[in-house]
């Protein structure tokens, strides 16, 4: 089924009929901040000067009422929580009864035959409506007076009160039938169905149109349609602790339909198979996995359970967190197929199904509707008459006892026939305590009454969790029989107790009951999204899967089980592997069976994207079969078309393996692909031995604490300066790099990380050792690298210290296709922690090949990070290192870059695989871990696996601009390597200077270069000075082609080409233009080159260099450059109206256009130069220390994108 046009409509329904409804509400006085009141005049109601009838006055005082409960928590009402939490369940159950009411009418299971929604197959709203034309012909099967639709029909201006008679009548006609749904006769809902249902602006209108009637034919819409209803509510209160009422909206997910047959088919399926293993049902069944082949043993142990005739009608399935109903018509079709194959008749089995076969449970109302409604859907496909039987579902909403007063409802109820006739008390308000008492033989339901109120106290918050002794059952459905008698009786308060009671005893019975099977796709929620009494239940209920509500209710299913049931779910993959979960494996590897899974990972789910979602299908045995060998897909590659196509192909099947294997593996996780020499790997002991951990640094405060190196003074970063290297994740990188994060490492801010309560620091004997850094976070497989001795890592990216071991074998372990391979063991997830590491096995190694690799592929990879200008051992640009740069010609330079760096690729390539090859070797799993690497995973910065491409060739070339402005600003020079000036306030620029630091090229003077988008209005602009910077270095004879070359690598990939444009104009566009966009992506939006700008016009824009900024930086740019611009700006206009005299058509265009340009540059400049002179005079000061992001915000709208680089503002440091 194609979702996208539901996924498009049911969050644009849920608002119009929340909007509808309020409307309605509104009409009745109902408000969220008041309640109007209302008078009964006789057999009249009044409200604000409305008049209804006594009727509909007492449905209003039901609303209220129902406002009242929703809104009282712990005793408290708030009218706003109530009636927010009213509209909201009225609008969805108006919304199911109509999309109900649509799919029964396109399916044709009406019993009048009319199309009530629309005018007929295919026809748009708008159109008319069918039903309209036969409104006398349906009157009396709707229950509606005849003559007065026919008076409706003749007036000819009633067609919308015709209308919602004609749809209220057909809501009271399908209660007969689906009284889960639909109202019965003079039910309060029936108040606020929306208005304007006939018109322009109806509701019904999108419900008709938008979604095509051939979604309406297969009833998992109904599904869909529900979860799409409830998606933007999901998105609002996920990720928060979820509020009880809030859970359905939090953990609802529809299953995929293939899913849900691999769940239903090897679980009840797979019971009939057992028992009947020739039965024609396995052939029908395109997902079920056969067994393995067992042992001998295995085979006796399941013999023994396994029962050798099976009663059809005795079967019982459960979902107990049925959603929409989607597992539950699944296992119809099974059963059907069961029936079928027994010899029943065609139209007995649905009702058997129905009534003895199928059971489910939800804490949403509505749900739970949608759900009964699926199943009975399921069932008319196979009895046209299935609506006139009068079924009693299993399927049951979860409803609380909290407003319950018991002692009330007994006497009310009155089994023991003492009480005369005469009105009800209040059967909801908080009971008081006064003796109740009953007859000995009706004591037992008394207490039971009790105990049923309190198990149901918290319902909506529990739900199935809750648990009702099997011991109870029989006086469970002895009580449920008294209270049917009572409520079919004639006596108004005891039929009204009944009614109250008859859901409390009815969910009682079903979550009593033992059954075959139970099949669910529970609710996923993490203890951090707990509310607190669901929080303390799980600790005290469920210690060994309390970190999860999916993994509470694989405990909690087992026990709705008889003792050889099959428990089938599909859940989060986390309990397969984490240690939070450890006892919980281990309790069900001890004491059930796996039976299969289909290990499903991300995207399974077609409707998340995203790899956080990692799921596992599967299905276990209450009963343990020692010895057993499961049957396991691993389905983790690819989206959900290739997941279920690899299911149907039977690919990737694991079946090796027995259960207890996985016991022998530290942590017990579930990793079924490990052969048995994998398995025996864990012998040889764990890394835990090899390493040792003490966290990483946490500052507590990371805008106060953490600079970008570039940031700050670079001569105060060292292992004993006032900051510190500080490694803190980044992208997959192997053996060294991603060091861009400075820590302080003040004796102040030490201390400070001692003793704060978010903040910690390593103990003092780790601070200057050589160990191994990675990601926490990684978006795939994990990447180490070397941790110098100058380093200290942040909790972004974590570390470890060799114990017994050289650093290089350690990291060369850890980046090999072996430690992949095992710490997958440990961790499917995206984060990869010190425990994780320390679970993988490893064998004594003593190869000083391994040393002499790793120290040759972190050499590689170092020299590799350091060629970039933002690292802080970088020296100079590759097109001026000697080593790179032997000719005069910048493409054959940078030809000769990418060549030696593809050649470092390909060499650290082979280093890769020896080192893969010989820990394989030392494992001896040759034949099962690949030792080859690909190219592409080889992560140097220009690694083009061989190939010239467009983008590395411009790259390279605005990284050589870059490293010229770095020049031009005395940050490098062509005379000296490495940094050279990176202090504060331009103090001891001179100095250097004068030692001769900038003699080849001279650095600016005063630090401050301008951008200009035409060459006459500066003489030293970016543009003139780049092309001196050229000459300077390649000379005179290769300059114009080495200009037009960059020109051209421009235009490859940073910008795009302009026709006619010279190489000069091409590369001063450049530094217009997108020059600054680079830095900012470079910098990581914290440039050390700040762009001062007058704005869109672009009048006047200058580079300042961050570390050349002082208190006179902004009185110099407004003499030497502004106010001369100004001038020139002058000088041009008055040059340009000259010329107009002798001018043509096409050239007074031109003139015209240029001057009209002139005119917004100045008056832009005007105002530029008035806010340049304010804060030149109040001589603004920088502190490097206080980083980027705070001193870029002093100047006011004279920087561009301040909001981008100023944000928030930090605290500073003192």
């Amino acid at each position: 089924m194609n979702t996208n046009k539901l996924k498009a409509y049911a969050p644009k329904a849920r608002l119009a009929f929340m909007e509808a409804v309020t409307k309605r509400a509104a009409f009745l006085g109902l408000y969220a901040d008041r309640i109007a009141e209302m008078t009964i005049d006789g057999d009249s109601a009044v409200i604000e000067g409305r008049v209804f009838t006594r009727q509909q006055g007492q449905q209003r005082a039901q609303l209220v009422k129902r406002i009242e409960e929703l809104g009282t928590n712990n005793d408290k009402f708030v009218l706003k929580d109530g009636f927010n939490q009213f509209i909201n369940e009225t609008a969805f159950t108006w919304f199911n009864r109509l999309t109900a009411i649509r799919y029964m009418e396109v399916n044709e299971y009406l019993d009048h035959g009319f199309r009530v929604l629309s005018k007929s197959e295919g026809a748009q709203f708008g159109e008319g409506f069918e039903i309209l034309g036969s409104a006398a012909d349906v009157a009396d099967d709707l229950g509606l007076n005849k003559e007065s639709i026919i008076d409706m029909v003749l007036d000819g201006n009633k067609e919308e009160e015709l209308y919602r008679t004609i749809l209220l009548g057909q809501c009271h006609q399908l209660s007969e039938a689906m009284s889960f749904m639909f109202e019965k006769l003079d039910n309060a809902t029936e108040l606020l169905l929306p208005d304007n249902l006939t018109k322009t602006d109806s509701i019904l209108k999108d419900l008709v149109n938008d979604i095509p009637e051939d979604n309406w034919r297969e009833i998992e819409v109904i599904g869909w349609l529900y979860q799409f209803y409830i998606s933007e509510h999901k998105d609002a209160v996920i990720g928060k602790v979820v509020k009880r009422e809030d859970i359905p909206a939090a953990t609802q997910l529809f299953t995929p339909n293939w899913i849900v047959k691999y769940l239903v088919q090897n679980s009840l399926g797979r019971q009939w198979l057992a028992t009947y293993p020739d039965s024609e049902l396995k052939e029908k069944m395109e997902y079920y996995i056969t067994p393995a082949e067992q042992s001998d043993d295995v085979i006796e142990q399941l013999k023994a359970i396994t029962p050798t005739s099976i009663d059809p009608e005795q079967i019982k399935v459960l979902d107990p967190a049925c959603g929409s109903g989607h597992i539950l018509v699944e296992v119809y079709e099974v059963l059907r197929e069961i029936y079928l194959e027994r010899g029943y008749r065609s139209r007995e089995i649905p009702e058997l199904i129905l009534t003895k076969n199928i059971y489910g449970l939800d804490i949403d109302d509505r749900a739970a509707q949608m759900a009964a409604f699926a199943v009975l859907m399921k069932a008319r496909e196979d009895d046209k008459r299935i609506f006139s039987r009068d079924i009693k579902l299993n399927i049951r909403s979860i409803q609380s006892t909290e407003n319950l007063n018991i002692n009330q409802l007994w006497a009310d109820l009155d089994l023991d026939g003492n009480q005369k006739t005469g009105s009800m008390g209040d059967l909801f308000a908080e009971p008081q305590l006064e003796l109740v008492e009953a007859s000995a033989e009706n004591k037992v339901y008394l207490d039971l009454l009790r105990y049923l109120k309190e198990q149901f106290i918290d319902a909506k918050n529990l739900g199935s969790l809750i648990e009702v002794d099997s011991q109870h059952l029989e006086s469970l459905a002895t009580l449920q029989e008294k209270l049917t008698d009572k409520e079919q009786g004639s006596e108004p308060t005891t039929k009204e107790a009944a009614e109250v009671l008859l859901p409390i005893v009815g969910q009682a019975i079903v979550l009593a009951t033992k059954y075959d099977v139970a099949v669910a796709n529970p609710p996923y929620m993490g203890s951090k999204g707990m509310n607190t009494a669901l929080k303390d239940f799980a600790k005290k209920s469920f210690p060994n899967s309390k970190s999860d509500l999916f993994a509470i209710f694989m405990e909690r299913v087992f026990n709705f089980l008889k003792e050889d049931g099959y428990n089938a779910q599909v859940n989060m993959q986390s309990w397969m592997f984490l240690s939070s979960f450890e006892s919980l494996r281990e309790s069900l590897l001890d004491e059930k069976t796996i039976i299969t899974m289909a290990h499903l990972g991300s995207k399974a789910f077609g409707q998340i994207s995203g790899e956080v979602v990692q799921t596992t299908a599967w299905v276990l045995s209450k009963k343990y079969v020692r010895s057993y060998k499961p049957s396991f897909l691993n389905l983790t590659e690819g989206n959900e078309a290739a997941k279920k196509a690899a299911m149907i192909a039977r690919l990737n099947l694991f079946s090796n393996n027995t259960q207890d294997d996985f016991k022998k593996i530290p942590g017990a996780p579930i990793a079924y692909w490990l052969s048995h020499p994998a398995i025996q790997t864990y012998s040889f002991g764990l890394l835990d031995r090899k390493l040792i951990s003490d966290g990483s640094v946490k500052t507590g405060n990371n805008d106060k604490f953490l600079r970008n190196l570039w940031e700050v003074n670079a001569f105060e970063i060292g292992t004993n300066s006032k900051w510190r290297l500080h490694p803190k994740g980044g992208e997959y990188r192997k053996w060294y790099g991603n060091i861009d994060s400075v820590v302080l490492w003040t004796d102040c801010a030490r201390k400070h990380y001692k003793s704060d309560h978010i903040a910690r620091i390593l103990d003092e004997k780790y601070w200057n050792l050589e160990g191994v850094s990675w990601s926490a976070i990684s978006s795939g497989k994990p990447s180490f690298r070397l941790l110098d001795k100058a380093h200290v890592a942040n909790n972004a990216a974590l570390c470890i210290f060799p114990k017994n071991i050289s650093v290089e074998v350690l990291l060369g372990y850890l980046n090999s296709s072996c430690f992949d391979y095992f710490v997958k063991v440990n961790t499917q997830t995206v984060n990869y922690l010190v425990g994780d590491i320390q679970r993988v096995p490893y064998k004594e190694l003593l190869d000083s090949n391994i040393v002499e690799h790793v120290r040759e592929a972190i050499e590689i990879s170092r020299n590799d990070w350091n060629s970039q200008e933002t690292a802080l051992e970088f020296k100079a640009h590759q097109l001026i290192d000697s080593k790179y740069a032997s000719s005069s010609s910048i493409a054959d330079n940078i030809y000769k870059i990418i060549n030696i760096s593809n050649e470092n690729a390909k060499t650290l390539k082979c280093i890769q695989t020896s080192i893969n090859t010989i820990f394989v070797k030392h494992l001896g799993l040759e034949h099962l871990i690949a030792t080859d690497v690909n190219i592409e995973s080889i992560k140097l910065r220009s690694n083009t696996n061989g190939e010239i491409e467009d983008s590395i060739v411009s790259k390279v070339v605005c990284s050589f601009i870059s490293y010229f402005l770095g020049n031009t600003f005395g940050r490098y020079s062509l005379d000296r390597s490495g940094l050279i000036y990176a202090h504060s306030g331009n103090n001891g620029f001179k100095e250097l200077v004068v030692e001769g630091a900038y003699k080849t090229f001279p650095a600016d003077d005063d630090g401050i270069v301008p951008l200009a988008d035409e060459e006459w209005l500066f003489d030293d602009d970016a543009t003139t000075r780049f092309r001196e910077f050229v000459k300077t270095v390649w000379g005179e004879e290769h300059l114009q082609e080495n200009i037009d070359f960059v020109a051209e690598s421009l235009c490859l990939d940073a910008i795009k080409p302009k026709k006619g444009e010279s190489s000069m104009d091409t590369i001063r566009r450049y530094f217009s233009t997108q020059f600054f966009k680079d830095h900012l992506k470079t910098y990581k939006k914290r440039p050390i080159y700040w762009l001062f700008s007058s704005g869109k016009e672009k009048a006047f824009e200058c580079l300042v260099y961050l570390h050349r900024y002082n208190e006179g930086t902004l009185s110099r740019m407004r003499t030497e450059y502004v106010t001369p611009l100004m001038g020139k700006l002058e000088s041009r206009k008055n040059i340009l109206n000259d010329s107009k005299a002798t001018a043509s058509g096409a050239e007074l265009r031109a003139i015209d256009k240029e001057l009209k340009t002139i005119d917004k540059k100045q008056a832009e400049l005007v105002k530029f130069d008035e806010e340049l002179k304010h804060l030149a005079e109040m001589k603004i000061t920088l502190d490097l220390d206080d980083g980027v992001k705070v001193n870029y915000g002093k100047f006011g709208n004279l920087l561009s994108d301040v909001k981008a680089i100023h944000g928030k503002v930090p605290e500073k440091i003192k």
